[in-house]
């Protein structure tokens, strides 16, 4: 199925003239530099064709003959290449003679007795170019090692366009490509009989896979193939369905900063994209979705239609009231891979229509809902990911998420389901071992909490609220409010002569084995109460009583150990007090102000 959507989508895009997708046959690749040849085949100039705006030039994309699958062998492509091909110059090959040599062979087979200027031109230069001549060569020399390993086309002088676009080269390519077709079986994609294609092209693109790419489907040893069969006919595709799958896969893979449909995740690489009789409803669609998976300050627009969809969702409503091209049956495909040796593995495949992700994705945010709010804007599953990471330095990286929980926290947030238990686990890890009891982490830790609750995997726990439930007798989270208030007296009593807070010191023990410390903190309290007293009674009076209801409702004594869950509440409980109590002194300094105002 993953297959047959990509071949579709594919299809729609070679149809759209706007769209810069490759023809069969050919492939984006990026090119940095285009050599100039005189039709005597010498070498007329150098043409650097890396962008140069941004911070670190960048290659341009361009679509060249398919290159060859190479992964040990030496397979030289077709009219474009890196220097140690095109040139047998390298910084990092250690075969640039082979190699060259390999591309000046293929070229003389394949363009033997051609009259078009411009291959005889490059078939001229092959014959007189030495790899000794790079560095005195004129043209290459204002360049130098910045050109080794670059990709490289070439051009006719006098001529705009690249040798590879020429008819005459088209044509040659095009009777290489038919030469190369495999037996004819039933394709398993489109099902009908056509060549199928022994090797697929590779996927490029996915974080941590090998740089000359990987692959989704590939037989390559004896364990792997069936009834005598060898490499792709185990698993017949046709090669123009085996291009267009990994065309449109690489497509929307490519590292651009105008594109939207690719995004990191944790370990898992992410892309996405919308079926629609209309291409404006597709482009709407993949705008929500861009919003949810990237939302960017600068773009007001799309965030700000991600929210008017939750809302209309909520409003139970349909998306087409909305206008802007968005209709609740445009289909949306949501693909998620990842690095496994030389393959891709699929982390997770959903495919619904937009009305139906809009509900879950409209759950996931109520799950979420904190007050007050920790966010501007509705946060990704890429922030949320990194909320269960390590912090360094006060900043939590991608590659610190622990391993297939980011794919995991994604597909549950995609297909509805419950949020992976580990998560609930790896985030009471960070609070006991960093401390930090923020708005994201406590939100996902209500989300978990809540979202079992709901889905019953747990009867005996309660709805989650979204603020202070002074009414739950939940032990953990009255434990979790008992510290805070705790905490409070603390500080309160010792004011800014206080180094550490019991938070500091004791949080872990306090949410794991709450009976080996919570009596001594409370004996604590008492002697920070003595000095409140003494300075300001009122607030000692206030702060006793808080103390004092959450204790009638825990009961005679201590639990001796809680759950992870008990854990989660915990921590929730602790961050409904603590965010109660400051949204209470906010309050009384707004009040003090108004009444100087009146004054």
């Amino acid at each position: 199925m993953i297959l047959a959507a990509l071949n579709d989508y594919y299809q729609r895009l070679s149809e759209d003239p706007d769209s810069d997708i490759s023809a069969p046959g050919y492939s984006q690749q990026q090119i940095g530099y285009a050599i100039v040849l005189f039709e005597d085949g010498r070498v007329a100039d150098v043409l650097n064709l890396h962008d140069e705006r941004g911070k670190k030039p960048v290659a341009r994309s361009m679509s060249v003959p398919q290159p060859e699958k190479r992964t040990a062998g030496v397979k030289a492509n077709f009219l474009w290449d890196k220097t140690s091909y095109v040139l047998g110059v390298s910084a990092s090959s250690k075969r640039s003679v082979q190699e060259h040599d390999a591309f000046k062979t293929r070229h003389r087979e394949a363009l033997a007795g051609t009259d078009d200027p411009g291959l005889k031109a490059l078939l001229a230069f092959l014959e007189a170019w030495t790899p000794e001549r790079f560095h005195d060569e004129p043209a290459f020399v204002s360049y130098g090692e910045a050109m080794l390993d670059a990709n490289m086309v070439f051009i006719l002088d006098g001529e705009r366009g690249y040798l590879h676009d020429r008819p005459a080269a088209q044509a040659v390519w095009a009777r290489l490509q038919g030469g190369a077709a495999g037996s004819q079986e039933m394709c398993l994609v489109t099902g009908e009989r056509a060549p199928i294609a022994r090797l697929h092209p590779a996927i490029k693109g996915v974080n941590g896979a090998q740089s000359s790419g990987a692959s989704i489907v590939s037989f390559n040893l004896e364990a792997f193939k069936s009834y005598g069969k060898d490499q792709g006919a185990n698993a017949p595709v046709s090669e123009s369905a085996a291009f267009a799958y990994t065309t449109a896969l690489n497509h929307m893979l490519r590292r651009d900063p105008q594109n939207r449909q690719r995004l990191q995740i944790g370990d898992t690489t992410v892309v996405f994209w919308a079926q629609a009789p209309e291409k404006s409803q597709a482009e709407a669609a993949e705008d929500v979705f861009a919003a949810f998976f990237d939302p960017r300050e600068d773009d007001l627009r799309a965030t700000g239609q991600l929210q008017a969809v939750m809302e209309q969702v909520r409003r139970a409503r349909p998306l087409r009231e909305l206008g802007a091209g968005l209709e609740d049956g445009t289909r949306i495909f949501v693909l998620g891979l990842a690095p496994n040796a030389s393959r891709l593995s699929i982390r997770f495949w959903e495919t619904d229509t937009l009305a139906r992700f809009a509900i879950r994705l409209a759950q996931h945010y109520d799950d979420l809902e904190l007050l007050p709010s920790p966010w501007r804007y509705l946060p990704s599953p890429r922030s949320l990911a990194r909320a269960a990471a390590p912090l360094y330095d006060g900043k939590a990286k991608d590659e610190d998420v622990p391993p297939l929980l980011a794919g995991e926290l994604t597909r549950a947030i995609l297909a509805g389901t419950r949020y992976p238990q580990s998560l609930l686990g790896a985030l009471v890890m960070r609070f006991r071992s960093d401390g930090v009891i923020n708005g994201t982490r406590v939100a996902l830790c209500k989300a978990v909490l809540a979202r079992n609750a709901r889905l019953n995997q747990w009867n005996t726990h309660k709805e989650v609220f979204v603020s202070l439930d002074t009414r739950n007798a939940d032990s953990g989270y009255l434990l979790g409010r008992l510290f805070s208030c705790l905490e409070n007296i603390q500080r309160a009593a010792l004011g800014k002569q206080i180094n550490a807070t019991i938070r500091d010191r004791y949080y872990g023990a306090a949410s794991a084995t709450p009976a080996s410390v919570f009596p001594m903190l409370v004996r604590n309290a008492q002697h920070h109460l003595g000095r409140l007293r003494k300075d300001k009674p009122g607030l000692a009076v206030n702060l006793e009583r808080d103390v004092g209801e959450i204790i009638d409702l825990l009961g005679p004594a201590f639990p001796r150990a809680m759950a992870i869950e008990a854990q989660g509440h915990f921590a929730i409980g602790y961050y409904h007090q603590t965010q109660a109590r400051y949204t209470r002194a906010e309050a009384q300094d707004a009040t003090e102000e108004d009444q100087g105002d009146t004054e």
